[in-house]
């Protein structure tokens, strides 16, 4: 499997000293690693705030659409794709100045999917997780499923998976988590959001209420209305819920020259390197 690896030229000089955070970023499907930090723009923000970001690609021969097994239940269960990706989180981490507190992982789609399994499945190697447009985990098991998770979500599967990564991992740490979804996805729809916040606030075990943002269209429409709903342990960030009205199957405040990118903001790759910048594993 290839990837590809971006380093800021000129990282904070902090960052210098402590090592870089590292961003692993995982596509979707019909899209290449290079096409898709090109249609997140994440590098620009990477070298802006001084992260470095992996890129691995999914092979034709594994999957002809470059799809990630999200639905796969051996992948689910930490098999498939995913020790060769941790695989490369340690070469990169060996060959670099990585600061290992701060090692993120995040994706679209498919990739999102993908990104979640990895995490949840290796709890005390990741800080966060980000999640644009993903399948809800722990369902599907087949692509006749998968596309009955896409389109209906999980059903009472999605409490079920949760609770089975309790049991796996008596000293689950948490996973803090910002979740992003157009509203107007058909690909993915809604429900997946809804499904994978309530997956988040059991693994973090969050019982408050969260505290809701309305942020209205941007004028021209820059940027499309959204909500966010953050919930909070104590005064710390766990769970960012951010649902965007009028966005399709798309990156938000990506680069509409290449598909799977939406140029009405708001920027999903600042708000992710945002959220991770709280967040650091101890």
């Amino acid at each position: 499997m290839s990837y590809w690896l971006y380093l800021p030229n000129n990282p904070p000089e902090d960052t210098q000293r402590k090592g870089l955070p590292l961003l692993v970023m995982l596509h979707g499907c019909h899209q290449t690693a290079t096409q898709f930090a090109q249609g997140t723009r994440m590098n620009q923000w990477a070298e802006q705030m001084g992260y470095a970001v992996l890129y691995p690609q999914q092979l034709v021969s594994s999957q002809a659409q470059r799809c990630w097994k999200w639905y796969d239940r051996a992948t689910q269960q930490g098999g498939g794709d995913v020790p060769i990706i941790v695989g490369m989180i340690d070469k990169v981490m060996t060959q670099y100045a990585i600061d290992r507190s701060r090692i993120y992982i995040a994706g679209i789609s498919a990739g999102a999917g993908m990104a979640n399994i990895i995490a949840l499945n290796h709890p005390h190697l990741f800080a966060a997780v980000g999640l644009h447009s993903g399948p809800v985990f722990g369902a599907g098991h087949n692509t006749i499923g998968a596309l009955g998770v896409m389109q209906h979500g999980a059903a009472l599967r999605a409490d079920a998976a949760a609770h089975e990564v309790l049991t796996r991992h008596p000293q689950f740490p948490g996973m803090p988590a910002i979740l992003i979804q157009g509203a107007g996805d058909n690909v993915v729809r809604p429900i997946n959001q809804l499904q994978l916040a309530r997956q988040s606030q059991l693994l973090n075990r969050l019982s408050a209420a969260p505290k809701i943002t309305h942020k209205p269209q941007g004028r021209g429409g820059r940027h499309n209305a959204h909500q966010l709903h953050d919930f909070y342990e104590g005064r710390k960030l766990l769970l960012r819920v951010a649902h965007i009205a009028d966005l399709e199957h798309a990156w938000s405040g990506g680069d509409p020259a290449l598909a799977f990118n939406a140029k009405a903001g708001p920027d999903a790759s600042k708000m992710m390197l945002e959220f991770f910048s709280r967040h650091q594993r101890v």
